[in-house]
């Protein structure tokens, strides 16, 4: 830590391999969200730096607010200094002891209650983006090999590509519910070539078209 700064490297000191870019992305996020949630100040990084070469999803520099160095010599989110000194504004020592012992407990039986399959779906959606992600990609952001992640899908009762389908069919419900965003683009954030596959695709899942779909989205939040 300089005077202006404070980095952030983390160690994982019983790991035998190079973490996976998601946990260092989860470790990174947790550090700005806690900053920004008890401080009540948009925590901007100073920088952040990571060994994987650059993705074209935009996420890091959309949540960070900073400037991003990717194929960087380590794994590091550097933050003002100043930042570190501004007060939790909803810190209370008294309660934050009697409520751990509860916390600590939920967040255990969250990490128990989260499938494998939830967490590809979490990292398909992020890499979804213009592209379609092989099982090999997701495999290498949690660290596993390919076939040991395929078996635990398996042993869940899902396929990868039933996953897949899930995710497309989850964020075009979204995307669409979106009037700033036209079928050709929603078309390429769910990772199809072009908006006639999209269309293809979505008539299969629906039984309609997205325009029809859209229109009964508008109707329905109209009543509401």
């Amino acid at each position: 830590m300089s005077k202006d700064e404070c980095v952030i490297e983390p160690v994982w000191l019983h790991a035998q391999e190079e973490a996976p870019p998601l946990l260092t992305d989860a470790a990174f996020v947790s550090f700005v969200e806690l900053g920004r949630r008890g401080t009540g100040h948009l925590v901007r990084a100073k920088r952040v730096e990571l060994k994987r070469s650059a993705e074209t999803t935009g996420f890091h520099e959309a949540y960070f607010k900073g400037p991003m160095r990717f194929r960087a010599r380590r794994n590091a989110l550097v933050l003002h200094a100043t930042d570190l000194d501004r007060p939790f504004l909803t810190y209370n020592a008294e309660l934050l002891e009697m409520l751990n012992p509860q916390l600590e407990r939920v967040l255990e039986e969250r990490r128990a209650q989260s499938s494998i399959s939830e967490r590809v779906k979490w990292i398909l959606k992020r890499l979804l983006v213009g592209s379609r992600p092989e099982i090999a990609a997701v495999a290498r952001e949690l660290g596993l090999s390919d076939r040991t992640l395929q078996r635990r899908i398996i042993d869940e009762g899902a396929t990868f590509r039933q996953l897949l389908l899930e995710v497309r069919q989850e964020l075009a419900h979204e995307y669409l519910n979106r009037p700033e965003m036209d079928v050709t683009e929603v078309a390429f954030l769910l990772g199809y070539e072009d908006a006639n596959s999209f269309y293809r695709a979505f008539r299969t899942w629906e039984g309609t078209t997205p325009s029809q779909l859209r229109a009964a989205l508008r109707r329905s939040e109209t009543r509401q």
